[in-house]
Order: C-alpha cells, then structure tokens, then sequence
C-alpha cells in the first residue's frame, strides 16, 4: 500500500535512524571522514522524506531505504576500510569470514554498494513509475537498473573529485581503496547486480496473478 503520511512505524525506523547517526559519532575513527559521509545520509534522508510526502512509497520501500542508511552509517563511523566485521565473526560465531572467501583486504565496501542497488532499486522504481506511468513493468526494471548504474558512476565521480581536494591520507580514508586501483569498477558492479537481483524479484511479484 503506497502511504504518503508518516505512521507510527515509519517514526519507529525513523527513530533508530537517529539513535544510530548518534551512537556512530561517538568517537569516529577520522572526524573529518566521517561528516563527509554523514553530509550523503542528511542528503538522502531529506530526499526521502521530501518523495514520501510527494509521491508516496510503500512501507517496504521505505524501511528498505532506511536499512541501507543504516549500512552506511556503519561505514562512516568506521571509514568502511576499517568495519571489523571478520573480527565480529570470530569473536561471536568462531567463523573467519575472510579466510573462508580468500579475501586479503575489508570488504565492507563492497557490500555497501552491493546493498545500494539492492536496498535502493524500490524507492527508484516507485519514483519511475510515477514519472512515467504509462511503461510497462519490464521497460521500468531496465531504466531502473540503468538508473541505478549512471548513480553509482557520479557517485563514484563525487569521491573522485573530492579526494582530489584532500591530502593523500584522508583521501584514502574517504575513498577507502585500499590499494585496489579496480574499486569504483567493482563497486559499480556489485550495485548494478544487486538492483539486477532486486528488480527480478520485484518482477516476479507483479506478474503473479492476484
């Protein structure tokens, strides 16, 4: 059901939301790094709530979007290189998640844009299929996903350019590499599968019969 008015559940994701924004800027790892990072989840807030009103979305789309601010929240406290998730594996499950895959590097990142595809692709649709309402299910999916795939291109321009302004140590922690000279390729990769992955399945549940 598309609701353009905020509920009591709506202010409940909304709520954790901010407890989150307040518990991650206790003692970031890098201050400036890390407003930087938090400037994209006022920005995208703002936006979604601006569209909610507007527009509307589903309360699925909504909580989607606000899990992936919550991702990146995560992130930005610990500038995405230095997430210690494998650590938290160890320490509660005895699993070595990085071992197992062969990973050398923290591949927080990675999941981060794998889920911005994922997570993002129901807010877009919906945005989509107001702006043109008259295209079927299918032709959406497709400009979606190309959508999707010129965002995660500027996005990755933005980092650029703003590294360009910082010193070489902080640009590092911005952008967070690690030495990967093929990250912004892998990162726009991983988003366009992740949208790919969710709009199949949002593809699947409108064309069950009802």
């Amino acid at each position: 059901m598309i609701e353009t008015q905020l509920s009591s559940k709506h202010w409940i994701c909304l709520a954790i939301l901010l407890l989150a924004v307040a518990i991650a800027s206790i003692h970031p790892l890098e201050f400036d790094s890390y407003l930087l990072h938090q400037a994209d989840t006022a920005f995208m807030l703002a936006a979604l709530l601006y569209c909610q009103k507007k527009i509307g979305f589903t309360f699925y789309s909504f909580a989607l979007y606000i899990a992936f601010l919550l991702i990146h929240i995560l992130g930005a406290h610990y500038l995405y290189s230095y997430v210690p998730y494998n650590e938290w594996l160890i320490q509660y499950l005895n699993f070595d998640l990085n071992q197992a895959m062969g990973w050398s590097r923290n591949m927080y990142d990675r999941l981060v844009h794998l889920a911005s595809g994922l997570l993002l692709y129901p807010v877009f649709y919906r945005l989509f299929q107001v702006w043109l309402p008259n295209l079927k299910p299918f032709t959406l999916f497709l400009l979606v996903i190309q959508f999707i795939m010129a965002t995660s291109l500027i996005y990755e321009w933005i980092e650029w350019w703003i590294a360009m302004g910082l010193s070489p140590e902080d640009a590092e922690n911005y952008n967070g590499q690690q030495g990967d000279i093929w990250d912004a390729h892998q990162d726009m990769l991983l988003a366009t599968i992740g949208a790919i992955v969710s709009g199949v399945i949002c593809l699947m549940k409108t064309s069950k019969p009802s």
